[in-house]
């Protein structure tokens, strides 16, 4: 296979990887079709940093640390779920409250950078994903690769998580999908804060029972 196939090939994987159902999705899409198409966007783009962020540490095999380190593999499991469990906790709070939008840009100042961090603290709470793309690189690039292949992949990733969740956002930011979310906020809100909550604390229990054996062992 060429460099140039192995790339796309990479890309391909990520892509689909990105688009399975999970709270960063959950997410995104909620705070496209909650605000407006900016907080959106910049969702998408808190997003593409932290797949850069997991890209650059793959490529600089900072990850193994997880592999021959147990106890920092399970620290980051439940750190990373009782974040998402709190993420979880505040939009099931959150779901019979009215939101309010309006274009009143002194009302909404500072909505793009919280929306952009929200996003970001939502990818990296997740080690998974930091194993996921650990584990991808060193099954598809070659044992030797060039230079110039492990310097533009983290952008390509950045790209390719930010395409994707900008797509996301610009499909949950138009009218007829935030006409529907207004009208069943409540159940709605509902549903992901479950959803996201009840991922934390599948992730926490992984690293509770990771801990468990390696006391046992």
């Amino acid at each position: 296979m060429t460099e140039f196939a192995t790339i796309l090939s990479i890309l391909g994987v990520f892509l689909l990887g990105a688009m399975s159902p999970g709270p960063s999705f959950v997410v995104v899409s909620r705070i496209a079709v909650a605000g407006e198409r900016t907080d959106g966007l910049a969702a998408a783009i808190g997003m593409g940093i932290g797949g850069f962020i997991f890209a650059t540490v793959a490529v600089a095999g900072l990850t193994a640390l997880l592999v021959q380190l147990a106890w920092l593999d399970i620290f980051l499991r439940v750190a990373g779920g009782a974040y998402l469990l709190w993420i979880g906790i505040k939009i099931w709070r959150g779901a019979s409250e009215p939101i309010e939008i309006t274009g009143d840009a002194s009302a909404r100042a500072g909505s793009f950078w919280r929306a952009l961090r929200r996003a970001l603290l939502v990818q990296l709470a997740n080690p998974k994903t930091a194993i996921f793309y650990a584990s991808m690189f060193a099954a598809m690039l070659p044992s030797s690769p060039p230079l110039w292949m492990l310097l533009v992949l983290p952008p390509l990733l950045f790209l390719n998580e930010f395409v994707w969740y900008a797509v996301v956002a610009f499909a949950f930011s138009s009218s007829k999908p935030r006409a529907a979310y207004l009208g069943t906020k409540h159940w709605i809100d509902r549903a992901a804060g479950a959803v996201v909550g009840a991922l934390g604390l599948k992730l926490m229990w992984e690293g509770m029972a990771a801990a468990r054996r390696g006391i046992a062992g």
